[in-house]
């Protein structure tokens, strides 16, 4: 199996590939999707190379959101899952899907795998964007008339005039309080339907340590959406 290491949050997977001939380290982004790959010297300890890729983490985000490189979602993947990560494992003979100690565990076909994930991670966005929704409704004493989860790549929630609300389900792949603060920006729609001072002012009632969600969104948010779970 290639060697591999994972750096940042939404983790980074990036294939090492350690050469005789090397006299230094050398990163590369491939233009075919394939992602990330460290060139290395032999016998250089995975320490230094883990210390180089943390300095050049930036540089690579940028590179990989601009090239479009996906991940594949198939036995053996490693996706981000609230705040963790979630390893994908085909699980020959099991009849239900199941997770444990960050193992997803998928019966079936090898084919029908990213279409499994991609079910059960809806499902877990579903319900706890859904019990986030509530909560922050009940602060403000307010209620939505339904909640709906999407896949699109130009906004991360929305509320309509009649009081549904519209979550990406990827955001099930973000940390915790990303998710959180989602949910609370599309609630406080709910009292305020436009993004006037007086609707910050009701996002930072609900939740007042927001700014740190709404950067990690700005600068690591579009990764979530390098990971291909096929046609939908």
């Amino acid at each position: 199996m290639a060697e591999t290491l994972r750096i940042g949050d939404p983790a980074i997977e990036i294939r090492l590939r350690r050469h005789a001939q090397a006299r230094r380290f050398v990163l590369r982004v491939s233009r075919d999707g394939q992602g990330a790959a460290l060139t290395l010297p032999r016998g250089v300890p995975a320490t230094s190379a883990i210390a180089f890729l943390q300095a050049n983490e930036g540089w690579l985000r940028t590179r990989l959101m601009a090239s479009g490189a996906r991940v594949a979602v198939a036995d053996g993947a490693i996706l981000p899952f609230r705040g963790g990560s979630l390893s994908v494992r085909r699980a020959e003979g099991q009849r239900r899907m199941s997770f444990a100690d960050g193992v997803l565990s998928v019966p079936g076909a090898p084919e029908m795998v990213p279409a499994k994930v991609r079910g059960w991670l809806r499902e877990a966005a579903r319900q706890v964007l859904i019990a986030r929704s509530e909560f922050h409704a009940a602060q403000l004493g307010r209620r939505f008339s339904g909640v709906t989860l999407r896949d699109p790549r130009s906004r991360w929630g929305s509320c309509s005039v009649d009081g549904r609300l519209m979550y990406s389900w990827r955001l099930v792949m973000a940390p915790p309080e990303v998710l959180d603060y989602v949910a609370a920006h599309e609630v406080a729609h709910l009292a305020e339907m436009n993004h006037s001072p007086r609707f910050w002012a009701v996002v930072e009632q609900l939740l007042p340590d927001h700014a740190a969600s709404r950067d990690w969104l700005r600068r690591s948010g579009a990764t979530l959406h390098l990971f291909d779970f096929g046609p939908a």
